[in-house]
């Protein structure tokens, strides 16, 4: 799947184009970006919010030129997945709250430098996008905290990060969860973050490794077969001592992976058994190779 880039800036004053030079090439490269012309919003400083596509059509990435969580924030993520997630301990978020109501969101996902939307299948991207452009262009520009920290206990109500980075190094780690959290941090979690989303790590039981997807690639349907095609293939073949992977899903994470199966089986049943999978990305892990 191609992914198109778009930069949108405010004010007009600046006539150029930002380009995404500058990143360091890696196998999980991808195909080039398209840029269109900057679009005048409102402010006195200039803001550029650059949009990327993710292999889930449902989720759509945009960076506005700024950090979003805060630093040395112990988690590489946040999400929210409920209105009532967004203003409760410990991390309430104003803007999550306003991008959850927008009519069609359904999940805010916050990267270091990135906020991934998903939508309901139902709704087009054409009623989304202008909304949230204007929501995020208010918030970053008023100069406030994307990300707020308050006391008090944490609740089961949609508010999701990790205490800490479960990819950090740990000294009481042995030799191969060492080995299997350095293969993800450098060379898994850069393309999952690339397309959107990011990767827990839960553990390694009986030479499975068992992985928890977040942000776009939490409900993409392709995301068996990035584990599979991509993170099976490169942990199994770096860390002899594994034999396979495992996805830690919630409910509906398997409700999404129940009707991809049953779309596989459909297209496995029209185009014979040699037939591959027909949602995998170009350019993201699903394609990477050891």
């Amino acid at each position: 799947m191609s992914t198109a880039r778009q930069v949108h800036s405010a004010p007009a004053a600046a006539a150029a184009l930002r380009s995404p030079a500058g990143r360091r090439p890696r196998a999980f490269a991808r195909p080039g970006a398209s840029v269109t012309s900057p679009a005048a919003i409102c402010g006195k400083r200039t803001l550029f919010i650059q949009t990327e596509a993710t292999p889930n059509e449902h989720a759509l990435k945009f960076k506005p030129d700024q950090r979003i969580l805060p630093e040395n924030f112990a988690s590489p993520f946040l999400e929210y997945l409920s209105p009532r997630a967004t203003v409760t301990p410990p991390h309430p978020s104003p803007l999550a709250g306003q991008l959850l109501g927008v009519d069609g969101v359904t999940a805010v996902f916050y990267g270091p430098d990135y906020i991934t939307i998903t939508k309901d299948s139902s709704v087009p991207w054409a009623h989304v996008k202008p909304e949230v452009f204007s929501l995020i262009t208010e918030a970053v520009t008023s100069g406030q905290p994307i990300v707020n920290t308050v006391a008090g206990k944490a609740g089961d109500d949609g508010q999701e990060s990790a205490e800490q980075d479960s990819l950090a190094y740990d000294e009481n780690d042995d030799e191969v969860v060492g080995a299997i959290k350095e293969l993800l941090e450098t060379r898994i979690r850069p393309a999952i973050q690339e397309d959107g989303g990011d990767i827990e790590f839960r553990g390694f039981h009986d030479g499975q490794v068992l992985l928890k997807l977040r942000g776009a690639c939490r409900t993409c349907d392709s995301s068996t077969v990035t584990l599979r095609n991509g993170i099976e293939s490169m942990l199994m073949h770096y860390v002899e001592e594994v034999k396979g992977v495992q996805q830690v899903m919630d409910q509906e994470e398997e409700v999404a992976m129940q009707e991809f199966a049953k779309f596989e089986e459909k297209l496995r049943q029209q185009k014979g058994p040699d037939a591959v999978p027909s949602t995998t990305a170009k350019g993201s892990i699903d394609t990477v190779e050891g």
